[in-house]
């Protein structure tokens, strides 16, 4: 009986996705006009699987070569598109490196930005002396020692509630306060692989990389922690710079109060 209702007549439901991605070859998640771009693809396969056109929300909105393993998005749809063909008719249309892992029918009013409670990164530093063309596209490649007890030293600085105004950049973009409430960072050594993880409620416009630019400097005994201190005080914009390379960040995971399949009516 639904098949026959014109779509103006059709419920308007909401989804979420939890979408993995390999961020080299895409201008950010933000959808860019002639720029290819994470939510243009996912916005042009929903288009191709439902024949519908419909607007993608994102969770954190990555920069250009920022990749995700965890990144959820929403977006509505009145299309009759049964609920658990999302994943596999999505993943049918989008390129090999943007994959839907997972999605869940959630409530109306469901915003996938405001009711996140916190974001989970980690930053790849390939610690080695010779280049690794495995880990080329995931990792910042740092020759010579890193002082791990300094950087940890001064990466639990972070910890706690602060103005992180001097770790972020001017991007033309409004923001409504720069005090951001971090709940973790630390480095961890696995091998000739350092592993920068860090979270928070949220984070600014290039804030995980430039505390990674940083913060390398202070394992490299270029910096001392005094003056990694006086920049977080000093709340000057972009102080922090230069930015580590993007390729080496990953959004692991967003958290919400409730996990998704509970948040949701119906899982997939």
């Amino acid at each position: 009986m639904g098949e026959n209702l014109s779509p103006n007549d059709r419920e308007i439901r909401r989804f979420v996705l939890i979408v993995e991605y390999k961020g080299n070859n895409y201008c950010g998640f933000q959808l860019q006009a002639k720029l290819p771009t994470i939510q243009g693809e996912l916005e042009r396969a929903l288009y191709r699987l439902s024949g519908e056109k419909t607007r993608v929300a994102s969770a954190s909105r990555t920069d250009s070569g920022v990749h995700a393993a965890g990144q959820v998005v929403s977006f509505k749809t009145t299309s009759l598109v049964a609920s658990d063909r999302f994943v596999s008719g999505l993943n049918y249309y989008l390129p090999v490196d943007i994959a839907v892992k997972a999605a869940y029918r959630v409530e109306d009013s469901f915003n996938v930005r405001s009711k996140a409670v916190s974001r989970e990164y980690k930053y790849y530093i390939l610690n080695s002396r010779v280049r690794s063309p495995l880990w080329e596209d995931y990792s910042f490649l740092v020759s010579g020692e890193l002082d791990m007890e300094a950087m940890n030293s001064v990466a639990g600085q972070l910890v706690g509630e602060h103005d992180f105004v001097s770790f972020t950049s001017n991007l033309g973009v409004e923001l409504k306060s720069t005090i951001r409430r971090v709940y973790k960072a630390c480095f961890v050594r696995e091998e000739e692989m350092v592993v920068f993880n860090i979270k928070a409620n949220s984070f600014l416009p290039h804030q995980v990389r430039n505390t990674i630019g940083a913060l390398v400097r202070v394992g490299q005994g270029k910096m001392t922690e005094e003056e990694f201190r006086s920049i977080m005080l000093a709340r000057k914009l972009g102080l922090a710079g230069p930015a580590a390379p993007a390729k080496g960040l990953c959004l692991i995971k967003v958290n919400y109060n409730k996990s998704l399949g509970e948040e949701n009516s119906e899982n997939i």
